[in-house]
């Protein structure tokens, strides 16, 4: 395939990413207007967003697992689908329960985005082409998530309202639907599925029960962090995560396979997209928040706040993509780029209420251009380890343990910034001698109808807290590095699949057959041409001159 064949097939699939990003970025600057409107808490708040990243979380590797087994373009077709129902449901919502539920419809769609997207890729590029195409694919992310909060600031402004901003997707997804099925021209080799329906069981249920328990311990009116509740919730879902991996272990098709994720290069960049996923998604996802609750500005003024994060997040995911491409060299960047989470996040600790804008968009630039090096590489790593039918388990097991990170850095560090809030609210309203209802009524969200007083106590609290989380996030940021450093780095490979023996001199292919890029073939040429006679090499150009083969490639190709 030519550089303008991949572009072209790739504009569906970049479409449909881009429309499930702006569905998350869109709503990031409407939440606090959400809740204030639906009644919610600050556990809502964190729940909300908790919700579509478990979901993402859990559906990812059984997306992964799906495209190993079926056709590509019919499951990202699905998935977009599942996508617009669970955002028009969300748009109607009426209630926190009803929007919970359509943003777990939300992640569901979601995780088979972002599973098939990174699947595809790696089913039709080279690893060593891949970095320019997932540059691309970082660009159009990033230029979603910086459209995306000023976006929905001002559809939050605007007459239309919050609904707007779940339903402004649908249409966008109908369009990356109708560009997928003419550009995406995708080869699938039929073979038996089997579906690892007990460990999917075993997986979410494991999940979800960690995570309920972070969200609610230590609140009033639910469970201490040291409680009977708590022994059991976290010793259940010990349990079955034990049990997962003991039926992932004996079954066929694994949901997670255990021999990739065990490799060196794989449970590594695990390690790192954990770490990364607490600090990107768990930082990131109160900014929003900081800008409106604790600085006061507006929905719109906080989308544009969020722009200095988004061109960081461009420039070093494009910039990376390319350098790689030209280079062959991959670890650098995600050394580099741990670096820079850790001095983001570790600087965005000391912001309160008064702090300097000039110096918080600094702040979190750094934090974006970290971002941009660290998501897409560390994938790419991950897929020039494993053969090209298992890039869709490898690819899938990455964002799934990524988002897991996300879900448990939201979950955690909502409970903390609630926890934070309630009690200097309580301290500084018991301090001023005004009564009131005890630190669980505290962290609410709708401070706008509160006295100017009282507003004050809240924006301060607001800004505290949110230092406090980044300075978690900068900690947690730490085990990313660790885990970068003792990574192995391993040439980037010219071809879509691994060779099957490193002297054969046939020139290395997809399984099957099908699907081999003339970049593969063309750097895979052996040395042995050299013993050709000249009649043969004449012989060849002149059959490869009518079809544009590349002259001494195979012609069966």
């Amino acid at each position: 395939m030519s550089h303008r064949q991949i572009l072209q097939a790739l504009t569906g699939l970049l479409a449909a990413l881009f429309t499930a990003m702006l569905s998350t970025t869109i709503v990031a600057n409407a939440l606090p207007t959400i809740m204030g409107e639906l009644h919610g808490t600050q556990t809502d708040f964190a729940w909300v967003v908790t919700a579509a990243l478990l979901a993402n979380a859990v559906s990812t590797p059984i997306w992964g697992k799906l495209a190993d087994l079926f056709s590509k373009k019919l499951l990202v077709q699905l998935s977009i689908v599942v996508f617009v129902a669970g955002s028009v449901l969300a748009g109607f919502s009426h209630n926190m329960e009803l929007l919970l539920t359509a943003r777990v419809i939300q992640g569901l769609g979601m995780g088979g985005l972002t599973a098939l997207a990174q699947a595809i890729i790696g089913s039709i590029i080279p690893p060593r082409e891949r970095g320019r195409y997932s540059g691309y694919m970082g660009a159009v992310m990033a230029v979603a998530t910086a459209g995306g909060p000023l976006l929905g600031g001002f559809i939050v402004d605007s007459p239309l309202g919050w609904r707007w901003t779940f339903f402004l997707c649908v249409p966008l997804a109908v369009v990356a639907l109708v560009l997928l099925q003419i550009t995406l021209r995708l080869e699938h080799v039929r073979r038996p599925a089997r579906i690892d329906w007990l460990g999917s069981i075993l997986l979410t249920a494991g999940i979800s029960l960690l995570l309920i328990w972070v969200s609610f311990a230590g609140k009033a009116g639910y469970y201490e962090w040291w409680s009977w509740e708590t022994a059991a919730m976290v010793g259940g879902s010990v349990v079955l995560l034990a049990l997962l991996v003991f039926v992932e272990s004996k079954v066929p098709e694994p949901i997670i396979p255990l021999k990739i994720i065990s490799q060196r290069t794989t449970a590594l960049a695990i390690i790192a997209s954990v770490a990364v996923g607490i600090a990107m998604f768990g930082s990131t996802t109160f900014l929003g928040q900081y800008f409106q609750l604790a600085r006061g500005f507006t929905p719109t003024e906080a989308g544009l706040l969020m722009l200095p994060m988004i061109a960081g997040n461009l420039l070093g995911s494009v910039g990376s993509g390319l350098l790689i491409t030209r280079f062959g060299k991959w670890k650098r960047y995600l050394i580099i780029g741990t670096l820079l989470v850790i001095l983001g996040t570790g600087l965005a600790g000391i912001i309160d209420h008064e702090t300097e804008m000039v110096l918080v968009s600094l702040f979190i630039f750094i934090l974006g251009v970290g971002m941009g090096l660290l998501m897409q590489n560390l994938v790419l790593a991950v897929q020039n380890t494993v053969k090209v039918t298992e890039v869709g388990s490898a690819s899938a097991s990455v964002a799934f343990f990524r988002t897991v990170g996300g879900a448990i850095g939201v979950s955690v560090l909502g409970a903390v910034l609630s926890s934070s809030v309630s009690n200097r609210v309580t301290r500084e309203l018991t301090d001023a001698g005004i009564p009131t209802e005890g630190g669980g009524t505290t962290a609410t969200l709708d401070i706008a109808e509160l006295p100017a007083q009282v507003q004050t106590f809240f924006r301060i609290a607001y800004a505290e807290g949110t230092a406090d989380i980044f300075r978690i996030a900068a900690a947690v940021a730490v085990i990313a590095l660790v885990a970068v450093l003792f990574i192995k780095e391993q040439a980037l490979r010219r071809t879509l699949d691994i060779k099957p023996t490193s002297a054969s001199p046939v020139e290395p292919g997809l399984t099957g057959g099908s699907e081999m890029l003339q970049t593969g073939a063309m750097a895979a040429v052996p040395a042995a041409r050299t013993a050709e006679t000249e009649a043969s090499r004449q012989a060849a150009n002149a059959g490869n001159a009518g079809d544009g083969q590349t002259p001494g490639a195979s012609p069966k190709q």
